[in-house]
């Protein structure tokens, strides 16, 4: 059975930092990971992800320099680094799996998603 599960949001003011984390059962080789995020009344949006094979990864221009993804492969796990964090990131956050070749900041290309974790960001 595939879960994805989400951990690590929280509430927290402009200016902090919180490390999400996506712990994978059922998957992860094979697999790109990405990061996305929806906040009340906005359709999706592409956060992050990182390619299983060359480890690449790829950073929404809203938050680069800001968020770092990562993967640790013998943990089948992914992280989300997120550093200066602006009341604009709140939102709830899902992480997701993928193998097709679809272009890798689309959701819709992905195939295993999480439950999501709220993140809130208070100015």
């Amino acid at each position: 059975q595939v879960q994805l599960v989400e951990s690590g949001g929280g509430l927290v003011q402009a200016g902090d930092s919180l490390k999400l984390s996506c712990a994978t059962s059922g998957i992860f080789s094979g697999y790109d990971m990405g990061w996305f995020r929806q906040a009340p009344g906005n359709e999706r949006e592409f956060v992050a992800a990182v390619r299983w094979g060359s480890g690449a990864t790829y950073t929404a221009d809203s938050v680069k320099g800001r968020f770092t993804i990562s993967r640790d492969n013998a943990k089948m796990t992914m992280y989300l680094q997120m550093n200066n964090l602006k009341p604009e990131d709140t939102a709830v956050y899902y992480c997701a799996a993928r193998r097709g070749v679809a272009p890798i900041t689309v959701g819709r290309g992905y195939d295993y998603w999480g439950q999501g974790t709220q993140v809130t960001v208070s100015s």
